[in-house]
C-alpha cells in the first residue's frame, strides 16, 4: 500500500468513526443500547392524579420517549394516591404516583415498595393555604383553632401546613382537619365550612379563577422551602420480577423530567389531563422536577414525619431505592 492509500485509508477509518459517536452507535455497538436492557414486558400502568406533578409523564407520552423505549405506558387517573398505592398490592397497577409522604407512610405500616423515582419539588405557590378574597383570616396565626380542608389527613398537607402554623404559634393540637377531595375544596370555601384550605396546583388557580380566592400563606417556606413533594413507586414484588421494564421507565423518567423545564410547555399539555382552559393553565404555578432520586432529600421528608409523629421510628430511604445498575 503506497503512502497516499494508507492515509486515504485511515481518513476513512476516522470518518466513519466520527459518524459512528455522533448517530449514538459505535463501531462495537455503542454505550447507549448497552445501558439499556430490553424490558421484559412491554406495558406499565400507572396511576396518576390530575396535578401538575405528573405533567412529565403527558409530555414524554406525546413525544413517543415511552415507545421508543419499547414500553406502552397507560396513565390511569385514580382518586387519590392511597388509592393507587393499594392498588400496587392487587396488581391493578405497576406504578403508583404518590406524594412521598403517603409512599413513606405505606412503608412503615408494612408494605414492600421500591421507589421509582422522584416527580416533583415544591417552589412558590405549588403548594398554599387558599381562603376567600373576603376573609378575615388574613395571616396564619390569626385564628388560634382553625378549620382546614385537606386532601387527606396525616399526609402532605398535614405535615406542611403544621409546620407553617406552628411557626405562627398555632398549636397542632388545635387545627381541625376536614378532609376532602382537591375538587370539592371550592365549594368549601364558598359556603364557609372550612377557613382555608390545602391546595395544590392547578386547583389553587382554579379557585383563584372560580372564586377570587386568595393565597393565605405559601406552605412551601421555613422547614418546607423546596420540599420534595411527590415520587413514583412500584412493589417490591414486580420491581424483582421486572427489573428491566423499570430500569427503562426510570430512563425514561429522567428525560420526562427535564421536558419539565420547559414552564410552558408544562402549562399546555395541563390542558388535556387536568380540566383546565388555556387561560388558567398559563397561571399555573410550576415547581421543580428532579431528574434523579436524591436519598438524601427524601431523607428529609422521612426525618420529618418521625418528628411530626406521622412515623413512630426513623425509616431509612436508601433502602428503599433501586439497584444501581440493572443487568
Amino acid at each position: 500500500m503506497t503512502i497516499g492509500a494508507f492515509r486515504r485509508a485511515f481518513a476513512l477509518l476516522a470518518s466513519a468513526v466520527v459518524l459512528a459517536s455522533t448517530s449514538g452507535c459505535g463501531l462495537f455497538g455503542g454505550a447507549e443500547q448497552a445501558s439499556a436492557p430490553k424490558p421484559e414486558r412491554g406495558t406499565l400502568r400507572i396511576g396518576v392524579l390530575p396535578s401538575v406533578d405528573v405533567a412529565p409523564l403527558y409530555l414524554a407520552r406525546n413525544e413517543k420517549l415511552f415507545a421508543n423505549a419499547g414500553l406502552q405506558v397507560e396513565l390511569i387517573v385514580v382518586n387519590d394516591d392511597n388509592s393507587a398505592v393499594q392498588q400496587l398490592e392487587s396488581q391493578t397497577l405497576d406504578i403508583a404516583f404518590a406524594s412521598h409522604v403517603t409512599l413513606l407512610r405505606a412503608v412503615h405500616s408494612g408494605k414492600e415498595l421500591q421507589l421509582q423515582g422522584e416527580a416533583y419539588q415544591a417552589a412558590r405557590n405549588t403548594m398554599a393555604l387558599v381562603t376567600l378574597a373576603d376573609s378575615d383570616y388574613d395571616n396564619p396565626g390569626e385564628i388560634q383553632k382553625p378549620k382546614i380542608a385537606v386532601n387527606r389527613k396525616d399526609d402532605l398537607g398535614t405535615l406542611t401546613t403544621e409546620s407553617v402554623l406552628q411557626t405562627a404559634n398555632v398549636q397542632k393540637g388545635n387545627i381541625k382537619w376536614t378532609p376532602m377531595a382537591f375538587a370539592d375544596m371550592t365549594a368549601a370555601l364558598s359556603n364557609k365550612s372550612v377557613d382555608a384550605a390545602w391546595m395544590v396546583e392547578p386547583w389553587i388557580t382554579k379557585a383563584q379563577r372560580s372564586l377570587g380566592a386568595r393565597v393565605l400563606t405559601d406552605t412551601a417556606r421555613g422547614y418546607t422551602l423546596d420540599f420534595p413533594m411527590s415520587g413514583y413507586a412500584s412493589s417490591k414484588k414486580f420491581a424483582d420480577s421486572y427489573p428491566k421494564t423499570l430500569a427503562a421507565f426510570r430512563n425514561v423518567l429522567e428525560k420526562a423530567q427535564e421536558l419539565g423545564t420547559n414552564k410552558l410547555a408544562v402549562q399546555e399539555v395541563l390542558t388535556e389531563y387536568a380540566e383546565v382552559d388555556a387561560q388558567t393553565a398559563g397561571l399555573v404555578s410550576v415547581g421543580t422536577y428532579p431528574v434523579s432520586i436524591n436519598p438524601v432529600r427524601l431523607q428529609r421528608v422521612a426525618d420529618m414525619m418521625e418528628t411530626s409523629q406521622l412515623l413512630t421510628s426513623r425509616l431509612d430511604v436508601q433502602q428503599l431505592l433501586p439497584p444501581a445498575r440493572v443487568s
